[in-house]
């Protein structure tokens, strides 16, 4: 069973920066693609930024220029630099992997953006 766990987040006024961390219990280069997903209240679950498994990386338009996705193969940790956070970037943030067809998310971390 895959385990992704999440940490870093946490509260933050509005023009600055967190980093999660989400560790992975198996090779980071085992999965297919990982990557960050969103959820604010009462919205859809969103995709932040993922990579492959050739390490192209794609963002959402909304965090381009702003967050940064890097990973650690060594300690199997992949990590998102959030920097200039906004009010609406405030969301769950989960960590997903997925090695075809089966889909893991880790228990999501909580960002609070303050204005």
């Amino acid at each position: 069973q895959v385990q992704l766990v999440e940490s870093g987040g946490g509260l933050v006024q509005a023009g600055g920066s967190l980093r999660l961390s989400c560790a992975a219990s198996r090779s980071v280069l085992s999965f297919n693609v990982m990557g960050w997903y969103r959820q604010a209240p009462e919205k859809q679950r969103e995709l932040v930024a993922v990579i492959d498994s050739g390490g192209m990386i794609k963002y959402a338009d909304s965090v381009k220029g702003r967050f940064s996705f890097s990973r650690d193969n060594g300690k199997n940790i992949v990590y998102l630099q959030m920097n200039s956070l906004k009010p609406e970037d405030t969301a769950v943030y989960y960590c997903h992997a997925r090695t075809d067809p089966v889909d893991y998310w880790g228990q999501g971390t909580q960002v609070t953006v303050s204005s």
